[in-house]
């Protein structure tokens, strides 16, 4: 598969570096990219679900975050579902960005990550 015709979902917002330098990565590589802005469009529970079964909940939320210390989730008791629920409702809570080219998913700035879905 030649890289022109890869194409990626970046989940994200765009005031994070992390979002930017994922559309960087990819602009600078010519993949077209699909950028879904989590402020304008929450992500879909289905997609969230991809990446939670592959990174787990934990991996997923950014708890270095201003969002995360104002949600006090690190002192509520909670279930896995109700924390999906929080980062689709909002999506500061998550580390950014969400990155899918097909069954390839890549969350964080991952520049390794990316490589391989160019490489197939």
């Amino acid at each position: 598969m030649s890289a022109p015709s890869v194409q990626v979902q970046v989940f994200g917002v765009k005031k994070s570096a992390a979002t930017r330098a994922a559309e960087r990565f990819f602009k600078e590589r010519k993949v077209k990219i699909h950028f879904v802005d989590l402020k304008e469009r929450p992500i879909a529970r289905g997609e969230l679900a991809r990446f939670v079964q592959k990174f787990g909940v934990n991996a997923l939320l950014d708890t270095t975050g201003r969002a995360y210390e104002q949600s006090n989730l690190a002192y509520l008791r909670t279930t896995e579902e109700g924390v999906i629920a929080r980062m689709i409702e909002t999506p500061e809570l998550l580390v950014m960005p969400l990155v899918r080219s097909g069954k390839h998913l890549s969350v964080g700035e991952d520049p390794d990550g990316w490589k391989a879905m160019l490489e197939g």
